[in-house]
């Protein structure tokens, strides 16, 4: 049985990106939200540390200095337009929160609040500086709350637990998406006018990884099996601070609000890699650091961890030797009260997962596969790009972590995920709603839900002699050694061969599950899928670019690139093979040089 609906615009996820899409949508336009999760259990709930703008409460910042940080965290491959366009509208973003009713933490005169990130700093200075704007250490979780009271304000009509299969692209226009409805196994088809993809990250292709479950790329990977491109996939951010083993995150707040990395002879290492701004140095230089000082011996009893030191006494002795101060120019000191009450949710995941108190003990803590800079191309009012022109695809939108603006370029500054999807997600919202006005509905052609039903078929039809677990577990311990902090040629060749086996074992795999009712062997098996087809596109492009730059570091090609790399990834994935070509990146006032912090 297959059931169809029809909609203006349809959107997939409800992150914040899908919900903010909605939202603004939702103004002119028919619109509902397809998610295989509820809304409140989406992954932006995880964000924790704040959203970056240059509001300047505290002291003096604009929005071109963020935009100078962003594209220097990038490592010089973000598109600047699209950066300085970003940053520019993240002040009005950050109101438009507030005015929705976003709780936001509060100075004591009553202005949102702002605290230090990695990578964020006074451009005259050097020295960090107040941008990220914070509810305590549960942001993400506010964004999500608020944006999704506003749309159950609007009347958006939402369908939860709703797994994307496929997107319904024909003639260069896109007109819908296959859902698989968890709860029954009945097939949807969403006709609309227009789609937004907002379905998030493909981080659990690693094995440590602050990504929930959930993120298995699926609207990527809907995407290039329709034969579009993803682009900068060898792009993939660690963040230094997960939790060892477990790599659920310490938010970068920690360090912002002074907590210091140490390693097994209780030095703060981070003054010999970043000596102006230290342990808050932008989160692919830290994340080297932590390797090298692992590499050298020096983790914490050998070991593949160091420590994160937020006890009062080492923040105050630390502040004073860095001259920190507050807002008001006195010393910059902490209480064991104040880091409770500025980081409670940190607090208690290390009381809960590692029975260790922070205000009295340090936090075992190591790198962890954490954010995608690539995805789906778009351009800044999140329209889908097809080919190394800019062409666009009518009627198809990706916003939030699936797309690749690009903003993050090489390695996304901290706080900018949330900034990235309240800014692209209302302008992605507000143009397809206006396409969706001005365009006609492409009829459906029969059988819509056909290639989704045949993917499915397949993986019941399997001879059994593979097993899906397995196969995973053998993924994401490739990517975790290979595909991972650092990077060689000898290693990524290993894992193309490796993933190319994976992926022509897969096809025997066999679900033995025939339920209806939440079949979660049927999901977990097409979501592997989409991991092994992206991991794929993702090794093959990191060993074609000999370089270093951002997230992407080769011990073979130590240094950045500019004459031959200064440019952006495309990957096609056409059977077997991956095609790759390239595109400029967009540069206006920053041209490229070596970053210091």
């Amino acid at each position: 049985m297959v059931e169809t609906h029809t909609y203006d615009v349809v959107i997939v996820g409800a992150g914040g990106a899908g919900l903010m899409a909605a939202l603004n949508a939702s103004q002119i336009a028919n619109v509902a939200v397809v998610s295989k999760l509820h809304p409140m259990r989406s992954h932006t709930g995880a964000a924790q540390g704040g959203i970056g703008a240059a509001l300047g409460n505290l002291e003096e910042d604009h929005w071109e200095w963020h935009a100078y940080d962003s594209v220097k965290g990038s490592d010089y491959l973000g598109d600047q337009d699209a950066i300085e366009f970003m940053c520019r509208e993240a002040v009005q973003a950050v109101y438009d929160l507030e005015h929705y009713g976003l709780p936001f933490s509060r100075s004591t005169d009553g202005r949102i609040a702002q605290r230090p990130f990695g990578g964020h700093t006074n451009n005259q200075t050097g020295k960090p500086i107040r941008r990220s704007c914070y509810a305590a250490d549960r942001t993400g979780h506010m964004i999500l709350q608020t944006l999704y009271q506003q749309c159950l304000k609007n009347g958006i009509l939402f369908y939860d637990e709703f797994l994307v299969l496929d997107v319904l692209v024909d003639g260069g226009t896109c007109y819908g998406i296959v859902a698989l409805e968890l709860a029954t196994s009945v097939i949807h088809v969403f006709h609309a006018k227009a789609v937004i993809f907002a379905t998030g990250g493909h981080g659990r292709m690693w094995e440590i990884t602050s990504n929930a479950y959930a993120y298995t790329g699926d609207g990527v990977a809907a995407v290039v099996r329709r034969g579009l491109p993803a682009e900068d996939m060898e792009f993939f951010q660690f963040h230094p601070t997960g939790i060892y083993k477990l790599g659920i995150l310490i938010t970068e707040a920690v360090r912002g609000e002074g907590g210091i990395l140490i390693n097994d002879q209780g030095q703060r290492f981070m003054e010999k890699y970043a000596p102006r701004i230290k342990d808050l140095a932008s989160r692919d230089v830290v994340s080297r650091a932590m390797y090298l000082e692992m590499k050298a011996g020096r983790g914490i009893g050998g070991q593949n961890y160091l420590l994160l030191d937020a006890r009062p006494d080492t923040v105050n002795r630390y502040a004073e030797a860095d001259g920190r101060t507050r807002p008001d120019g006195t010393p910059y000191r902490v209480t064991a009260e104040e880091i409770l009450s500025k980081i409670p949710d940190i607090v208690d995941f290390c009381r809960t997962y590692l029975g260790v108190d922070p205000a009295v003990q340090p936090i075992p803590v190591q790198p962890t596969a954490h954010y995608a800079m690539g995805g789906i191309p778009t351009d800044i009012y999140g329209r889908v790009i097809v080919d190394e022109s800019n062409r666009v695809l009518p009627g198809l939108y990706a916003v939030g972590e699936c797309a690749c603006v690009s903003v993050h370029g090489a390695n996304r500054l901290g706080t900018n995920s949330l900034v990235d999807l309240v800014v692209f997600g209302k302008h992605a919202g507000l143009h397809a709603a206006g396409y969706a006005r001005d365009a006609d509905l492409v009829p459906l052609p029969p059988q819509p839900e056909s290639f989704a039903l045949q993917q499915l078929a397949s993986l019941r039809a399997g001879d059994g002699a593979e097993q899906a677990a397995r196969i995973g577990k053998e993924l994401r311990s490739l990517m975790f050694d290979h595909v991972g902090v650092f990077r060689t040629a000898e290693g990524l060749r290993q894992v193309v061969g490796a993933l190319e086996d994976l992926r022509e074992r897969y096809h025997h795999i066999r679900v033995q599950d025939t339920g209806t009712t939440f079949n979660q062997e049927l999901q977990s098996a097409w979501e592997l899928g989409n991991l092994l087809d992206l991991a794929y596109i993702t090794a093959v492009a990191a060993e074609a670019r000999t370089e270093s730059r951002g997230a992407h570091a080769r011990e073979d090609f130590p240094h950045r690139d500019d004459v031959h790399w200064l440019k952006h990834s495309l990957a096609w994935l056409e059977g077997d093979a991956i095609r790759l070509g390239y595109k400029p990146v967009v540069i206006t006032s920053y041209p490229p040089r070596e970053r210091t912090y």
